[in-house]
């Protein structure tokens, strides 16, 4: 039978695991092997967990992978681009957080690549030949992205649905975030992203 102390951290892994709906979830094993999960990790320790067939996991990450180094490394890289495009360095940054972590070789089951997560069409319509390239990466996913602000008036919602789902379906559901959980989370995934740093980022 469980005890009080592991009842109660049974509810709470629950609680946090059913927040994965708005919140992407993080577990760190301390020195003492106290399993700690939160939405908010303070240290590159933290593993992201993601939802599988198979049950929750620990997110498939190269081994060593540090997205926090990551993200200083391609911090100048970032808001260079932005600026060119005249995008908020900390949107990028929130879009690259949600798509890929930092992780430059990121390959979804769809086919995506890299930093933006790029389909190989959208990589060939903006001049991207090497989607593994971080800078080429940036350049193709922030040109896609001020193209589907412009289309949809600066709507951001609506662009992070489109670079999510494609600008084909955002239309066909009448200028709207269409009706599928996992756009709808992106969308409120990135724009939490968004608005964290710009709190934290110059």
């Amino acid at each position: 039978m469980l005890n009080a102390k592991h009842t109660i951290l049974l509810i709470s892994i629950l609680t946090l695991l059913s927040m994965q709906s708005h919140a992407d979830i993080y577990k760190y094993v301390d020195k003492h092997g106290r399993i700690i999960l939160t939405d908010k990790p303070t240290h590159s320790g933290y593993k992201q967990l993601v939802k599988t067939w198979k049950g929750w996991e620990e997110a498939k990450i190269p081994k060593n992978f540090n997205w926090v180094k990551n993200q200083k490394k391609f911090d100048s890289t970032i808001r260079s681009i932005a600026k060119s495009y005249k995008l908020p360095h900390t949107l990028l940054h929130a879009v690259i957080t949600a798509e890929s972590s930092y992780n430059p070789d990121a390959i979804s089951k769809a086919g995506a690549v890299g930093l933006m997560q790029l389909m190989p069409e959208t990589a060939k319509q903006y001049g991207v030949s090497n989607r593994r390239n971080p800078r080429q990466n940036i350049y193709g996913g922030s040109r896609y992205l001020r193209y589907l602000l412009k289309l949809f008036n600066n709507d951001l919602s609506l662009a992070l649905a489109a670079y999510n789902a494609g600008e084909g379906t955002v239309k066909r559901y009448g200028n709207k975030i269409p009706p599928y959980k996992e756009t709808r989370n992106y969308v409120k995934k990135v724009i939490k992203y968004y608005k964290k740093y710009k709190l934290s980022m110059s």
